[in-house]
């Protein structure tokens, strides 16, 4: 098939509505993309939009991952076996509120890689990177016989900078791997966002959620008489720790918005299912204080987390039948909600009593960052002994973020938040000369978005301050937490410190079920060995989703790494959610 933009999209010279849902494989599990999809189409879609996170598929430098819920080409044959256009958005950097905005945390290992910005070491990766992932995405091009019929140079990049030859590297990059179906760009609906974005023979699109007539207006002075196209139209948006709520749009104001988009033009409703940052892949936004992003992405959208038809998908659909024929689909996979009651701990140890089957510790003069030790996520212990101070009078951690939990002989002592890591906190606490000190520090996710991306090490990357000198000889503890199997439940429990919990139950026909975490701190969660990602007290999120596919028929387990010591020796699994 031969797709063109010209005055609107061409299929074969047809002209082509394009009505899409944004949807993203990595963040719901493959046993679920077709449901989601035929939901998709349900609703009068003609195409399914999706980012490609580089950090998901080369975790390393040259470790490439493309199984489960990360077969990309998968996800791209299902979309086109149920009749659905593709766009794919395989940019470097995708922000999604996703840990680093996709980029991969060892870019960070060396000084002075300069991101997103014609830096040869930057753009060496990304060549790199484009030489494995592209052959596997150009043979579904639609110009092959494929479902994908547009893809994405970069993302959102006149917010970021204004590097022309930057994107011109990245459209020839992609050119060369063999893209040769059209190109499009996307940028916020103003002057200054379309023109630092903009690449000649690129089609400009706009990110917005309201005011579409304006927004359109401003648009066509840059697409040269193309089509008008909103490639994330925001139908509600992200939650981050501590927001006090989930965030909800207004419902009557986006279906007049879709109405009067689809009347001029074209549109990707962004989400039309958000699904879950699993694992440690939340995103951080940070302007005056550090947001990083809850585990739910929900967004409001069209479907909720766990993929349930809500109001929305009803009156959108209403909306779409004014422009299209709507199908009338049978959803094939069958979902259920499942209520699996309280669960009691049967077996807890102390990270600090379990440290050595986790991480081996590795020694240094003053600490060092995660990214410096090959580290990309979760947690790490620094560990020292106080061998010339008779006692705590005072301390700061310099080049921390963001959240660290110190300890003396396992009695917690000081949390420190964003911020307050940038400051000397007075302590005046008697200790015995030698005693052990251990500082928990947490990477909360990297923040997405703007300028800090290059300050992003985790950890503490300079040294730590005690009486006001440096203190020196350290042993590092890396904990990305990533082989759960090999906590050592046989080992002490002490109250009060960060520990794992465990807890089974048996189910004859798993189900989607929702972890209620009330009365424990803050930390992470474990299904059967998978990480489904963080818990925190502050909110607005109360429950953590489980998929039914991550539970197995018999024996389940579920492991809390709690970091607070709040411990209230249960748990219970609820068939509703509660995001806030």
């Amino acid at each position: 098939m031969k797709f063109e933009i010209r005055d609107s999209f061409y299929a074969d010279g047809k002209p082509v509505q394009i009505i899409s849902g944004a949807f993203h494989y990595f963040r719901t599990v493959s046993e679920y993309w077709q449901d989601r999809l035929e939901k998709l189409k349900n609703m009068g879609c003609n195409t399914v939009e999706t980012y490609i996170p580089w950090n998901l598929h080369e975790p390393k430098k040259g470790e490439f991952h493309f199984e489960g819920i990360l077969d990309v080409e998968s996800f791209i044959r299902l979309a086109g076996e149920l009749g659905l256009y593709v766009i794919l958005r395989p940019s470097p950097y995708i922000c999604a509120e996703w840990e680093f905005g996709g980029l991969p945390a060892w870019l960070l290992a060396a000084d002075g890689v300069k991101l997103r910005v014609s830096d040869p070491t930057f753009l060496g990766h990304v060549r790199d990177y484009y030489q494995v992932l592209l052959p596997r995405l150009t043979p579904w091009q639609c110009t092959r016989g494929g479902p994908v019929i547009l893809m994405q140079v970069e993302n959102e990049y006149g917010y970021y900078a204004n590097d022309r030859e930057y994107l011109g590297a990245i459209r020839d990059l992609m050119v060369e791997g063999g893209v040769d179906v059209p190109l499009v760009t996307s940028d916020g609906p103003f002057p200054e966002s379309l023109n630092g974005g903009k690449l000649p023979g690129v089609l400009p699109t706009g990110n917005f959620g309201s005011r579409t007539r304006e927004r359109f207006q401003t648009l066509a002075q840059y697409t040269e008489g193309g089509p008008l196209m909103c490639t994330e139209f925001w139908v509600g948006w992200f939650d981050h720790w501590g927001n006090g709520g989930h965030m909800r749009g207004n419902l009557e104001e986006s279906v007049q918005d879709l109405d009067k988009m689809l009347e001029m033009g074209h549109v990707n409703i962004y989400m039309f299912e958000g699904g879950t940052n699993f694992g440690f892949m939340n995103g951080s936004n940070y302007y005056d204080e550090l947001t990083p992003d809850v585990t739910s992405y929900d967004y409001d959208a069209v479907l909720t987390e766990d993929g349930q038809i809500t109001e929305k998908y009803r009156r959108y659909r209403e909306v779409i039948g004014k422009y299209t024929k709507l199908p009338e689909m049978t959803f094939s996979t069958q979902i259920t909600r499942k209520a699996y009651g309280p669960l009691q701990v049967r077996d807890k140890v102390s990270l600090s009593s379990t440290l050595d089957t986790l991480s081996q510790g590795i020694p240094a003069i003053s600490p060092q960052s995660m990214e410096r030790l090959g580290q990309n996520y979760g947690y790490i212990l620094y560990r020292t002994f106080l061998h010339s101070e008779e006692n705590l009078d005072k301390i700061r951690l310099w080049g921390a973020n963001d959240r660290a939990n110190i300890l003396v002989e396992d009695k917690p002592v000081l949390t420190l938040y964003d911020r307050e890591l940038l400051e000397e906190h007075e302590l005046h606490l008697p200790v015995d000369k030698g005693a052990r000190m251990d500082i928990l520090v947490e990477n909360m996710g990297r923040v997405n978005f703007g300028p800090r991306m290059e300050q992003q090490r985790k950890g503490i990357d300079h040294c730590v301050q005690i009486n006001g000198h440096m203190h020196n000889h350290w042993e590092q503890y890396p904990l990305p937490l990533d082989h759960i199997e090999r906590v050592d439940f046989g080992r002490a429990y002490l109250p009060g410190t960060p520990a794992f919990y465990k807890f089974s139950f048996e189910t004859k026909e798993p189900g989607d079920t929702f972890l209620d975490f009330a009365g424990w701190g803050k930390g992470c969660a474990f299904v059967n060995g998978c990480n489904i990602g963080r818990f925190w007290e502050i909110g607005p999120q109360r429950r953590l989703y489980i998929p039914a596919p991550l539970l197995r028929k018999g024996q389940n387990e579920i492991i809390l790494f709690e970091t607070e010591g709040k411990a209230p020796g249960e748990i219970v699994l609820r068939d509703t959610p509660d995001i806030g």
